[in-house]
């Protein structure tokens, strides 16, 4: 949905385009266009590599700054807003038409072309005025390695929404690439900042732009943007009429933008997970086990009391296994581990604030945790839930596992299934290079042996969109 298109179709004067002035060749300084295509599940993750860059992309860049100036924009001021002059602007209006208050609607479209006017000049100038500048020096101690991570695919940016033409959703993965390197960019930029020629560059640079803001604030600004894509088109949908031709253009564009908003928060989590689970591996003491990342991501962690324990206990909730830890300063000291096939879960109906997990191979080892409030109970006994039905050793049909992730309470005999093994099985040892695999068992089989283990505060959920470590600018 082009933004420009929806104020042809809105059938009013005061959003009328017929005052579009004629288009040329360049950069034009509105807005993205998008067309709704299907759901982006079962994409693979994207990775923050760093971004190409050569002499291809500066030679286009040069070609770009010689082009004419950009073209005019779409003259969108609703007629309320004119003054009025019986100027050639007004002609074909009455009186009535000029006096009008613009609608809501008017306002919407309104920011969406003037915010996405904005944005696209603040991409020119990143492209032209900071990244154009250092390339053209030459003379600066940055490497080319550095200039790619700093400024990644903002180039493919500004391209991308100076250009006026139809966007599959798929084409934004240019937005999730960027997201992803934006961490390492500023890293990078705040490296550059200790150096005293390279501040002295940026400083020098924003002064002459009259940039009230650093440079580090404008990298920022398409992590904003593209997050906030959805909430502007909600708005419009939500003040646009719905018998209008152009509404289902305007909804689907928001379904849409929503979706890859989702997506890019999703892998913004995933990265921010595994970088967090890298972390505790170098913290973990006692461990003799695989990486952790052989368990898969890291859905939860907190901090919490369980019984006769001086100190709380950490928990760690992976994909394929719950591991138990005790703080020893800034280190975690490995206690024990219960892999997601063998997870019993019990509610306490007493104690609306604490649970109780187990090993079904091992029935000793049970743990009764205290949380903090009932809402963290119900985050941690829903992704219990969850990894016991997805790890269970047997299929268990769409049917039966539905009642169980929506059981409010119940005992560790409700998640097994008429195709469960009498026996569950063993979880291997901690030095097993293997964790527990889903497999279809049928019923009779028996089971496999392994050896039995040694004896021996944060929650973070999945954010919506519009967070993940950005604002909605």
């Amino acid at each position: 949905l082009h933004v420009g298109a929806v104020n042809a179709s809105l059938g009013s004067p005061a959003c009328a385009t017929s005052r579009q002035a004629p288009r040329r060749s360049g950069p034009a300084a509105d807005g993205p266009i998008i067309q709704a295509t299907p759901s982006l599940a079962g994409r693979a993750p994207e990775t923050a590599s760093p971004c190409p860059r050569g002499p291809a992309r500066a030679a286009r860049r040069k070609q770009a700054s010689q082009v004419s100036a950009p073209p005019s924009p779409l003259d969108l001021t609703p007629v309320a807003l004119l003054d009025s002059g019986d100027g050639e602007a007004h002609r074909g209006w009455s009186a009535k038409e000029r006096r009008r208050k613009p609608s809501h609607l008017d306002r919407v479209v309104l920011e969406i072309v003037e915010t996405e006017q904005a944005y696209v000049r603040d991409l020119r100038s990143i492209v032209e005025d900071y990244l154009g500048s250092i390339i053209d020096s030459g003379q600066l101690p940055l490497k080319p390695e550095q200039v790619n991570t700093l400024f990644c695919n903002i180039e493919d940016i500004y391209e991308f929404n100076s250009e006026a033409a139809w966007r599959r959703s798929e084409e934004f993965d240019i937005y999730t690439l960027y997201c992803m390197n934006y961490p390492n960019s500023v890293s990078v930029l705040r490296e550059c900042m200790e150096n005293d020629s390279l501040a002295r560059f940026f400083r020098e640079r924003q002064a002459l732009l009259s940039h009230s803001l650093p440079l580090e604030t404008y990298l920022l600004k398409p992590v904003q943007r593209i997050l906030k894509y959805h909430l502007l088109l909600q708005e419009l949908a939500k003040h646009y009429d719905k018998s209008s031709p152009g509404y289902e253009a305007v909804e689907e564009a928001s379904i849409t933008m929503t979706a890859v908003a989702w997506y890019i928060n999703d892998m913004k989590r995933k990265q921010e997970h595994a970088a967090r689970l890298q972390e505790i591996q170098g913290l973990l003491v006692g461990w003799s086990g695989p990486e952790l990342g052989a368990f898969g991501e890291l859905i939860l962690e907190g901090q919490f009391r369980v019984p006769r324990a001086r100190k709380e206990r950490v928990f760690f909730l992976l994909s394929k296994v719950v591991l138990i830890a005790k703080r020893r300063g800034e280190a975690f000291v490995y206690k024990s581990h219960i892999f997601c096939c063998n997870l019993a879960l019990q509610e306490s109906a007493k104690d609306p604030t604490t649970f109780k997990i187990s090993d079904r191979s091992i029935p000793k080892q049970q743990h009764v945790v205290q949380v903090r409030n009932q809402e963290e109970k119900r985050l941690w006994i829903h992704y219990l839930k969850r990894l016991i039905v997805e790890n269970h050793p047997a299929s268990i049909p769409q049917k039966a596992s539905e009642p169980l992730l929506a059981s409010a309470a119940g005992s560790p005999e409700d998640f097994l299934s008429p195709e469960s093994p009498k026996k569950p099985l063993p979880s291997p040892r901690p030095d097993e290079s293997w964790a527990c695999a889903r497999s279809r068992r049928q019923s009779g089989e028996k089971s496999r042996q392994a050896r039995n283990p040694p004896s021996s505060a944060r929650s973070v959920p999945p954010e919506a969109p519009g967070w993940h470590g950005f604002r909605n600018g």
